[in-house]
């Protein structure tokens, strides 16, 4: 089964809630994050099993931890729990690794023990111009 991909700036855009789409991204190649924000909870000898064998399931995708087991400084909102952030070469590397038969293997030992919810999302560029991204939402909001 290929999991549906939705993009939610263009779901809340028609809802009314947020901006229109960005422009498509141009210039160099980007990384991709699967980024997880998870939820306190209790001890249990699954999850150090998972955080045994999750890295040879990373490695054959490029990914590697960028931020893991993290406490976060919340600044708005409210944020229980800790974040991993995971990199990757790209996008296609980030869906391969979450869908590879070796991390669906162990991601039970997480899931049915720590809450939390996870997104797979494409980086920017070097070249990244957020002043374009601004004229096209301008435009767009003409």
């Amino acid at each position: 089964m290929t999991p549906e991909v939705i993009d939610p700036v263009e779901v809340a855009w028609k809802r009314g809630r947020q901006h229109p789409p960005e422009p498509p991204r141009k210039g160099s190649p980007m990384s991709a994050f699967a980024i997880a924000h998870l939820r306190p909870t209790a001890p249990h000898p699954d999850i150090a099993v998972y955080l045994d064998r999750i890295q040879p399931t990373l490695d054959p995708f490029g990914g590697r931890f960028r931020v893991h087991n993290a406490q976060v400084e919340v600044r708005e909102g409210e944020w229980p729990g800790f974040v991993v952030v995971i990199e990757f070469p790209g996008i296609d590397e980030a869906r391969a690794w979450y869908d590879s038969p070796a991390y669906q293997e162990i991601l039970p030992l997480r899931t049915r023990h720590i809450d939390g919810d996870c997104v797979l999302v494409p980086g920017v560029g070097a070249d990244y111009d957020v002043s374009e991204t601004a004229a096209a939402r301008r435009a767009a909001a003409a």
